[in-house]
């Protein structure tokens, strides 16, 4: 207070014609109160970011509750028998008539099912397991709640997710984090189709759990966990999709290809450097026109850039649908329209997601097989 008392009457002072010496004084208390001025808005600015902050963080607790009170009605736990011992997982029903969705390391190999939900046990029979995608499908003859069916392309690195599984034997639990990143390969090894990687810890009784987005979207499918469970993998719920649309089709996955080894060129052609090196004889590729030397651009709706681009396009050829096939040829960009014939690994996935041992059968073990070659 002394200091503006002493401001003011310098201002009057300088009013009534003040010395060279008070002018400077006056200056010196300008600086003075705008140091004090600035450190305050410093302050009072630190503290608002901080309650910001705090607001924030209470936001998305509030939300993650909010979709795990939703999602969790649908989500079940799965108990079956294989040849080693008892196996449980976690699914979650995509359709009011008891269709749901596992892993296949809960719902493949396995028998006697039993799913538990809303207090009660109820008998499920198994639909169909899908080695190449990971996934399976087991109904029960009730009535059902559902999940939604979001979109895994709306994801991006950092996304928050959720995942609602039953970790331990213990009650649902949700957990929440992001997303890592998207993989084609792990250790060397490629997946059939691009894989979500989380930093989410996956627990010994997790395979199965939907992926949730902000939304309360499923986007993926946890099918096996990374170092010590402290990361997981999902499938995208694409991939879970295209097999149940071949299931309503025909029964069964119908796994397609045409027939052509890809490698990659040495110079990009339009943006893709992914060369038809070896054109398979007597395959839909052989009697459809395509060569070795053709740059490919497009497999039906998936642009190809790099070799790799190949494996996830391939995964979504239905076997007996025509594909159109896009390549660069020369000056000329070229559509050939091709038939899509079974594939041969349709029975005997690249990758396998399966348990190491008897004992590893409750847990959900990343087991890789074989590299594959990037063959559609």
């Amino acid at each position: 207070m002394s200091r503006l008392s002493d401001f003011k009457r310098g201002l009057a002072r300088l009013a009534s014609g003040g010395s060279r010496i008070q002018i400077s004084q006056i200056e010196n208390l300008r600086h003075i109160m705008s140091r004090k001025a600035a450190f305050a808005l410093i302050f009072f600015s630190g503290a608002n970011l901080l309650f910001a902050q705090e607001q924030s963080a209470t936001a998305i607790s509030h939300q993650v509750k909010d979709i795990f009170g939703r999602a969790a009605k649908a989500v079940v736990k799965i108990h079956g028998v294989d040849q080693h011992s008892e196996i449980c997982g976690t699914g979650f029903f995509i359709d009011p008539t008891g269709t749901l969705y596992t892993a296949y390391t809960v719902g493949g190999e396995a028998g006697n099912f039993t799913v538990e939900f809303g207090g009660k046990k109820y008998p499920a029979r198994q639909l169909l397991a899908d080695i190449r995608s990971g996934t399976a499908m087991l109904k029960i003859d009730e009535a059902t709640p559902t999940l939604p069916i979001g979109k895994s392309e709306e994801l991006e690195v950092a996304t928050p997710v959720v995942a609602i599984g039953y970790p331990l034997d213990l009650p649902e639990t949700p957990s929440f984090g992001m997303v890592a990143g998207f993989d084609r390969k792990c250790l060397g090894r490629y997946f059939s189709t691009t894989h979500v990687r989380l930093n989410l810890p996956a627990q010994r009784g997790e395979a199965g759990a939907p992926l949730v987005n902000m939304k309360g979207e499923v986007v993926g499918i946890v099918v096996s966990s990374l170092e010590n469970n402290s990361a997981c993998y999902a499938v995208p719920i694409e991939a879970a999709e295209k097999i149940r649309g071949d299931f309503v089709r025909f029964g069964e996955p119908r796994h397609g290809w045409i027939g052509i080894n890809v490698s990659m060129a040495r110079q990009p052609v339009e943006g893709s450097l992914a060369e038809m090196t070896q054109i398979m004889e007597d395959t839909p590729a052989a009697r459809c026109g395509i060569k070795a030397g053709d740059i490919l651009v497009q497999v039906g709706r998936k642009k190809v850039t790099q070799p790799e681009d190949v494996l996830d396009a391939s995964f979504f050829i239905t076997a007996g649908d025509s594909v159109p096939i896009t390549v660069i040829r020369g000056n000329r960009r070229l559509t050939f329209n091709v038939q899509a014939g079974l594939h041969p690994a349709s029975r005997s996935g690249p990758l396998l997601a399966s348990p190491a041992s008897p004992a590893m059968n409750q847990a959900i073990p990343l087991t890789l097989g074989s590299d594959v070659q990037r063959t559609p």
